[in-house]
């Protein structure tokens, strides 16, 4: 089989480690092209973004009158969301429940993070616990799939508590900090499969589980894309799209307000998550997160490509101390650590090689790019 040349875009830092890339004549990858062509001409964070705050803030109070909170926002501790509750308080002037999923995995700085945020707004925090031993159980069965999303079990859980939680309280609106600013470039589906994808994760675990799932949330596309917001009326709201949002004035401004504390790199905040993005991915597949983060923050002006360019020259982890987070790993899903190194080595496999709901969501995006609900989808 030939082996294609490497080529990095001219534009931003995406190459053909993404091996479904395309380039124009002038080596602008075909991440960048959308982005100019479909995203950013409809993007406005100006009088129509200010537009949109205030129908949608309008729409919230209407729904939420009455009731002890107006909306709910998912909390993680990471920049996004921690700036998504101190503007839905102090911009917005909502009164959002701040909603937070413990997997298992939290890191101190986002349980340092998310304290101070509830305590410095003065809101009220509700934590939903995932079952431990289901979660580990689904982990491992990830891990000895063989693909390459095995953060899969986390992120599912998190969205899947959200709207089991909106549904039975009946909260019309969930407010996400999903952005265009630092996220508007996705990644690969072969970097990462679509994890709200119920039946890759039921196939995986029957394959591969030990133990059935009873308490471990589930969702599906066709549940919280359709049921929810076209029969339910529970919509998912993503306001920094409309309000100007760059990244390192946001973190100027939680650090300065509530001493909060960064992360070295996005998505951090999870112990697995750093594991998996910055050694996993890269590692065994090759896949460096970082370069689809940098591509955002590039084509949005907040980064050179230069200097993106600069931070790539560096490992994603930290050699002196990753050997100590492969044994917090094991520890926690309670295997050694020469098992999950073993993992390391094993036959790769993708999504295509499990059951799989791929059909459903490329049907999806088209609908959802030509009523322009949600341009630049991932591919």
């Amino acid at each position: 089989m030939m082996t294609r040349p490497y080529q990095i875009c001219s534009n931003c830092v995406m190459d053909t480690t993404d091996s479904a890339i395309a380039f124009d004549e002038r080596g602008v990858c075909d991440h960048c092209n959308t982005f100019y062509r479909d995203i950013q001409p409809s993007w406005d964070t100006g009088e129509k973004g200010k537009a949109e705050i205030e129908r949608m803030v309008d729409a919230i109070r209407i729904a939420g009158k009455g009731k002890d909170f107006d909306c709910i926002i998912g909390m993680s501790g990471g920049i996004d969301s921690s700036y998504l509750v101190y503007a839905a308080k102090e911009l917005m002037g909502l009164r959002p429940l701040v909603f937070h999923v413990d997997a298992g995995w939290n890191s101190q700085i986002a349980v340092n993070n998310i304290e101070r945020l509830v305590d410095g707004l003065q809101l009220d925090l509700f934590t939903e616990v995932i079952d431990w031993e289901e979660m580990k159980d689904l982990q491992r069965a990830f891990f000895r799939s063989g693909v390459s999303h095995i953060d899969t079990p986390q992120d599912h859980a998190f969205f899947a508590t959200m709207y089991k939680f909106a549904t039975k309280h009946k909260v019309r609106h969930i407010l996400t900090g999903a952005n265009l600013s630092t996220e508007c470039i996705r990644n690969p589906v072969e970097w990462m499969y679509y994890q709200s994808d119920s039946r890759q994760i039921r196939d995986i675990h029957r394959r591969f589980g030990t133990r059935p799932i009873k308490n471990f949330p589930l969702t599906s596309i066709l549940w919280h894309k359709l049921w929810l917001p076209y029969v339910r009326g529970i919509k998912v709201e993503r306001p920094l799209n409309a309000m100007p949002y760059i990244k390192t004035d946001a973190k100027q401004l939680l650090m300065d307000r509530f001493d909060w504390q960064p992360y070295p790199q996005k998505h951090f905040e999870s112990r697995f998550t750093r594991f998996y993005e910055s050694y996993w991915l890269y590692e065994r597949f090759a896949f460096d997160v970082r370069k689809v983060q940098f591509a955002s923050l590039i084509v949005t002006g907040q980064m050179t490509r230069d200097e993106a360019l600069a931070e790539l020259e560096k490992l994603p982890y930290d050699p002196e101390t990753i050997g100590q987070e492969v044994e917090f790993v094991a520890n926690k899903l309670d295997i050694s650590v020469d098992k999950l190194n073993g993992y390391m080595t094993m036959p790769k496999k993708t999504y295509r090689d499990y059951k799989n709901q791929r059909e459903f969501y490329d049907v999806a995006a088209r609908i959802r790019n030509a009523l322009g609900i949600e341009p630049g989808s991932k591919r």
